[in-house]
């Protein structure tokens, strides 16, 4: 049985998990793209686009005593009903997990069939932090004009000169010495 689902190109802030049914010794080969473009982990999403930086696989005895609910709420910031109505059935897994967020998906809007040896645990909305900031109200920060910026004042090439003139005394010097050495 195979599970669908859609993925917006705009999509931020989302988590998606899957419990991989695969034994230890076969992780890293579908886990892995190999150098001839072949992904067996982007074939089992039904993936068109896969960002590798982006995909985590956990083995769950690495976690020790933490649960993995408690990993992805310490890893991703996860909360909320749809998180909480699952957390018995995430920390009962065994094995190995794929967690999957928004950006594994390369900004780009494509369907998922998800397929063997994958098995969907459930989609999480990280939080999206709340701008409350109070504008600035300082002088400095409403400008003194409204249209074009000021001409870039014209400076004196003196400055210039000098920094030429010094770089060629030391390059005379330099002349001078090796002549002096030979």
């Amino acid at each position: 049985m195979s599970t669908a689902m859609h993925i917006k190109s705009s999509e931020t802030g989302v988590l998606r998990v899957f419990h991989i049914d695969l034994p230890r010794e076969a992780i890293e080969r579908f886990t892995t793209q190999a150098g001839t473009g072949e992904w067996p982990l982007q074939y089992a999403l039904g993936a068109k686009s896969l960002r590798a930086d982006f995909v985590e696989v956990i083995n769950v005895k690495d976690l020790g005593d933490m649960p993995l609910s408690q990993y992805l709420i310490n890893a991703h910031d996860v909360s909320g009903r749809d998180f909480d109505a699952v957390r018995s059935r995430l920390d009962a897994l065994t094995g190995f997990v794929l967690v999957l967020p928004s950006q594994a998906f390369d900004r780009t809007e494509q369907d998922l069939t998800i397929s063997a040896p994958l098995r969907w645990i459930g989609t999480f909305n990280e939080p999206t932090p709340s701008s409350t900031t109070a504008p600035i109200r300082t002088a400095s920060a409403k400008g003194i004009g409204g249209g074009a910026s000021a001409p870039a004042p014209k400076g004196s090439n003196a400055s210039l000169w000098i920094v030429f003139g010094l770089l060629a005394l030391i390059a005379l010097g330099i002349i001078f010495a090796k002549f002096l050495l030979n």
